[in-house]
C-alpha cells in the first residue's frame, strides 16, 4: 500500500462573490463547495487531508473539521498555498493530490486516474489534470512531447499560435510524487508580472530535471471552478443534472426531471415518482413507491414506501411520514410522525405531534404548539377522526377512535372514542332575516 494524501486549497478570498462568505462555503446542491471536493477525496481513503485556508477562516476550518488545516497567511499564488501545507506533510514520501476548494465537480473515478498515473511504470513525478473544453479560450495548454509525457504547460498569453492551436488545455489540479514534491515546488519562483508563486511552473522545473511529466483528461464540466455568483449557478446547473440521472438510473421516474431540485444527500427508493418542481432540501430519504407531487418541498424528512405527498405539501425537518399515509395540498408538517395509513389531505397543519395510523386529519386543522414561549406537543391516536377547522391547543392528548366535532377548538385531552365538541350551540331564530331585511328596505325608502 503506497500512502496518499490530499491536499485542498480553500484560501482564496473569493471577492468577485461580493460575500461575506468564504467562498468554499457557498452551497451546491446543498453542501459547501469543499464538502463535495472532501466527499470526492474520502473515496480514496487517503492517509492524510489537508486543507489550505486563508488567516481568519475559522469558519471553514469548522466546516473541514475533523480534517486539519494549514493558514496561507498571504495570498501569493497557488504553489505558495501548497507550500503552506508542508508542515503537516513532513516527511511524507506517498503521492500528493493538489486539489482546488472551488472545483465541487470533480469526481472520485477521475481522482484515481489521477493516483494511477502517477504510479505508472514511467514514475512522473507530476501528473496533470488536462480537459478539453468547447472553446479552450484563455486556458493554459498542456503540450505533450513525442511520448506522449507532458512537455510544458504554457499560459496562454505566451503560447505561439501554434501552441494556441492545442484542444488539450490544464484543469488546475495535480498528482505529485511525494519524495520529489517538497524539493520541486520549493524551487518555483515569483519572476512573473504579478509576483506569485504558479504551482503549473513545476513541471517547467521537473523537466529541467529530467523527470517524467504526465497527463490525465477529465470531462470539462467536472472541472469548471467558482469565482462569481454566475458561475456557482452554472455548476448547480451541472450538478443537478448529474442528480437527476443518478436518480432516474436508480429507478425513479421524474416527470419534469429540469423542474426538480436535489440535495447531494437525497435518497429516492425504486418506483418513486417525482413530479413537476419538487424540491428536494437536505437530508431527505424517500423509502420505494413513493409518490411526491408537483411543487412540494422537503427538508431533513424520512417518508415510508408507499405514501403519498402533495402537491404543494411542505414537510418540515423532523417529518416522518408512515407507510402508505397521505399528505395533501398545501398541508405543513413540522416535528411529527405521521403514521401507517394517516391522512393529512389539506389545509393543515400539524407541529411537534404524532398522528396514529389511519387517523383523518380534516382540512383546516392546526396543532397549536407554541404559546410564545415553549414548544408543546400533541398526540392524536390511531383511527381518531379530526373535524374540519379544528385547533388542538398543546400540549393536548386525542385518543385512539374518537371523533372531534368540525369547528372545535380542544384545550383539553379526549378520551378514546369519545366525541368532542369544543364550539358555540348553534341558535336559529324563524324567519328573522326575512324580517331585517323587510326593515332595512323600509328605513332606505325614507331617506329617498
Amino acid at each position: 500500500h503506497r500512502p496518499l494524501a490530499c491536499v485542498i486549497l480553500a484560501a482564496g478570498k473569493g471577492t468577485r462573490m461580493k460575500s461575506d462568505l468564504p467562498k468554499v462555503l457557498h452551497r451546491v446542491a446543498g453542501q459547501p463547495m469543499v464538502g463535495h471536493v472532501l466527499s470526492a477525496v474520502k473515496a480514496l481513503d487517503p492517509d492524510h487531508v489537508v486543507v489550505v485556508v486563508g488567516p481568519g477562516m475559522d469558519d471553514v476550518a469548522a466546516a473541514v473539521a475533523p480534517y486539519p488545516t494549514a493558514v496561507q497567511h498571504e495570498q501569493r499564488g497557488t504553489a505558495d498555498a501548497v507550500r503552506a501545507a508542508f508542515g503537516l506533510l513532513e516527511g511524507f514520501a506517498g503521492d500528493v493530490v493538489v486539489l482546488y476548494g472551488d472545483t465541487p465537480l470533480v469526481t472520485p473515478d477521475t481522482l484515481r486516474a489521477m493516483v494511477a498515473a502517477r504510479r505508472q511504470p514511467g514514475d512522473p513525478a507530476v501528473v496533470v489534470l488536462g480537459m478539453r473544453p468547447g472553446d479552450p479560450g484563455a486556458y493554459g495548454r498542456l503540450i505533450l512531447n513525442a511520448r506522449g509525457g507532458l512537455e510544458k504547460i504554457v499560459e496562454y498569453l505566451d503560447a505561439s499560435e501554434e501552441e494556441r492551436r492545442v484542444t488539450l488545455c490544464n484543469a488546475g489540479l495535480m498528482a505529485f510524487d511525494g519524495a520529489r514534491m517538497f524539493d520541486l515546488i520549493g524551487r518555483i519562483g515569483n519572476a512573473n508580472a504579478k509576483s506569485e508563486y504558479y504551482l503549473t511552473d513545476v513541471v517547467q522545473i521537473a523537466r529541467g530535471n529530467g523527470m517524467a511529466c504526465a497527463v490525465v483528461e477529465a470531462a470539462p464540466a467536472e472541472v469548471v471552478g467558482v469565482n462569481s455568483r454566475a458561475e456557482l449557478a452554472e455548476v448547480e446547473a451541472l450538478i443537478q443534472r448529474r442528480l437527476r440521472k443518478a436518480a432516474m438510473d436508480n429507478g425513479a421516474t421524474l416527470t419534469d426531471p429540469d423542474s426538480v431540485t436535489f440535495c447531494v444527500d437525497t435518497r429516492l427508493g425504486r418506483d418513486v415518482i417525482v413530479g413537476p418542481h419538487v424540491v428536494f432540501g437536505p437530508g431527505v430519504a424517500v423509502a420505494d413507491r413513493v409518490e411526491i407531487k408537483a411543487f412540494s418541498h422537503l427538508e431533513q424528512v424520512r417518508v415510508d414506501s408507499g405514501a403519498q405527498i402533495g402537491p404543494y405539501a411542505r414537510l418540515r425537518p423532523g417529518a416522518e411520514i408512515g407507510r402508505d399515509a397521505h399528505i395533501g395540498n398545501f398541508v405543513e408538517i413540522k416535528n411529527a410522525t405521521i403514521e401507517a395509513g394517516a391522512k393529512v389531505n389539506h389545509l393543515t397543519y400539524i407541529g411537534d405531534a404524532r398522528v396514529g395510523a389511519k387517523a383523518n386529519i380534516g382540512a383546516g386543522t392546526i396543532t397549536c404548539n407554541y404559546d410564545g414561549y415553549a414548544k408543546s406537543r400533541t398526540d392524536i391516536g390511531a383511527g381518531a377522526f379530526i373535524g374540519s377547522n379544528t385547533a388542538l391547543v398543546a400540549p393536548v392528548r386525542v385518543g385512539d377512535g374518537a371523533i372531534v366535532g368540525a369547528g372545535s377548538v380542544v384545550t383539553a385531552d379526549v378520551e378514546g372514542d369519545a366525541l368532542a365538541v369544543a364550539r358555540a350551540r348553534q341558535q336559529a331564530y324563524t324567519g328573522w332575516a326575512r324580517r331585517f331585511r323587510d326593515r332595512k328596505q323600509k328605513e332606505n325608502a325614507k331617506k329617498a
